[in-house]
């Protein structure tokens, strides 16, 4: 018997499965599925959400794994430390991963999306779970819908929702914790709301946001939003391995008993089981998100009526045509290339230029130098910020200064706790019999433990020497 998404709203390339011609959404209920690339495409998203939910809890170098501090203006990455000055190292991890995705998207289509993209790992590996626990199968979901209102009903559709807004907020509280951290949101959670009002509305949103998108607009996120399906169009070409049906093979269509007839029997269960509504025999198209599901439909049908497997399969369109395929070719090493150099730049400066201590030299306000009877002076401003899970202790002299030239100010050592940071005044003296005019001096602070070393150049002011003479 035909399932009502075959009866009344088969996919074509015209218009789209999930809109009803006069514009209203209408509802898939993709049929479950198994196989080998369902199994392992739950287990990687099941790996996927684990590693979202504990890395805010896994410490490297006294701050959790991924936290980006805003209030405080410090980006904890794998214990690595940046501050707002050191974004710029993002531009490197930014590449690498762009070129990286456009290397894979050229390599195997859509992979990303049926695989690794959070919102299908939270929509199929979460929300569906719970729809399919709670409702049954596709057909029984296609039979409560189409029931009249009866309190079995109405309480199915509370808890339903009820569990996807527990869900949502779950996954909210997560990510602001990689904002706030852990144990700051839960002293926000125990103080309440209104003590915490900006953090509680981001949370109060964002769930909203999120119940919004996996209770009801589900795939039209990935079909009208997404901008990642039209970008695919100019990364791939006939020799991208994507999930295709093999027409040579199945076509015509017709009965199992029909002599005359290809391989494929027509029994629709590749578009039962899509969660983007399409028909895979149409050829690729941009809704498809390269789950996969398709495959291990068609196979296990195959199985069913004795006939080989790989009718849909990942293949590229020349593959399919039964040409020869060529996987690596020059787009693919450009891309491999272009990704390399961005994480081998962001590996070279994050280890060289992202240092476990940072310092930062500024003229302090008011005149730009004084001159006393028998010194010209110039006040700084120190900034020191340790970046490291224990007690720093910050050396601060001047290297190669010619003679004449004092520090002073700050004393012989400073001593900050971990992850503090201090500002202190700061005065280099020099003395009028051996001034002789602007200088620039090098001001090297030395961290230890661990011997860090930073050098700043800083310009020493003063007043022309030819008018001090005259005086």
């Amino acid at each position: 018997m035909p399932s009502p998404l075959q009866k009344n709203k088969h996919p074509n390339l015209i218009s789209l499965t999930t809109i009803n011609p006069d514009g209203s959404h209408y509802i898939l209920h993709p049929a479950d599925v198994s196989g080998r690339f369902t199994f392992f495409r739950r287990i990687f998203g099941i790996l996927l959400i684990a590693v979202y939910v504990l890395l805010p809890w896994i410490p490297i170098n006294g701050a959790p794994a991924l936290f980006f501090d805003v209030e405080h203006r410090r980006f904890h990455i794998f214990g690595l430390t940046l501050l707002t000055q050191d974004l710029w190292v993002f531009f490197f991890l930014i590449s690498g991963l762009g070129f990286s995705l456009f290397f894979l998207t050229a390599l195997l289509g859509r992979l990303w999306c049926g695989w690794a993209c959070p919102y299908t790992v939270f929509l199929e590996h979460v929300f569906r779970r719970i729809e399919r626990w709670i409702d049954g199968d596709a057909n029984s979901r296609r039979k409560l819908d189409a029931a009249p209102s009866s309190a079995r009903k109405t309480i199915r559709r509370i808890v339903k929702q009820g569990l996807y807004i527990l869900a949502a907020a779950l996954i909210a509280h997560v990510f602001i914790s990689y904002f706030v951290s852990l144990p700051r949101l839960y002293e926000f959670m125990r103080e309440g709301p209104l003590q915490h009002g900006a953090t509680f509305t981001i949370i109060s949103a964002l769930t909203a946001v999120l119940w919004f998108c996996f209770a009801w607009f589900r795939e039209q996120f990935c079909i009208i939003l997404c901008p990642y399906g039209r970008i695919q169009s100019a990364l791939t070409d006939e020799e991208t391995v994507v999930i295709g049906y093999d027409e040579k093979r199945g076509e015509p269509r017709g009965k199992a008993t029909d002599p005359n007839a290809g391989a494929c029997i027509d029994c629709h269960r590749c578009v039962q089981v899509c969660p983007t509504g399409i028909d895979i025999r149409n050829g690729l198209q941009m809704e498809c998100i390269g789950c996969a599901a398709c495959i291990d439909a068609c196979d296990d049908i195959m199985r069913k009526v004795n006939r080989p497997t790989g009718l849909v399969r990942y293949d590229s369109t020349k593959g399919l045509a039964g040409e020869k395929r060529r996987i690596l070719r020059p787009r693919i090493w450009l891309y491999a290339g272009m990704g390399m150099i961005g994480f081998l730049a962001l590996g070279f400066t994050a280890f060289h230029k992202a240092k476990p201590v940072f310092a930062e030299v500024s003229r302090m306000r008011g005149a730009p130098f004084y001159v006393d009877p028998t010194v010209v002076r110039n006040h700084y401003q120190l900034r020191l910020l340790n970046k490291r899970n224990q007690p720093v202790t910050f050396e601060v002299s001047l290297e190669d200064a010619p003679e004449g030239f004092t520090l002073s100010g700050i004393g012989e050592s400073l001593t900050l706790n971990a992850h503090a940071e201090a500002s202190r005044p700061m005065i280099i003296i020099n003395d009028l019999a051996q001034y002789s005019g602007p200088k620039e001096l090098t001001l090297k602070i030395k961290a230890q433990p661990g011997d860090a070393t930073i050098t700043q150049k800083i310009k020493f002011l003063g007043p022309n020497p030819n008018q001090l003479n005259n005086k």
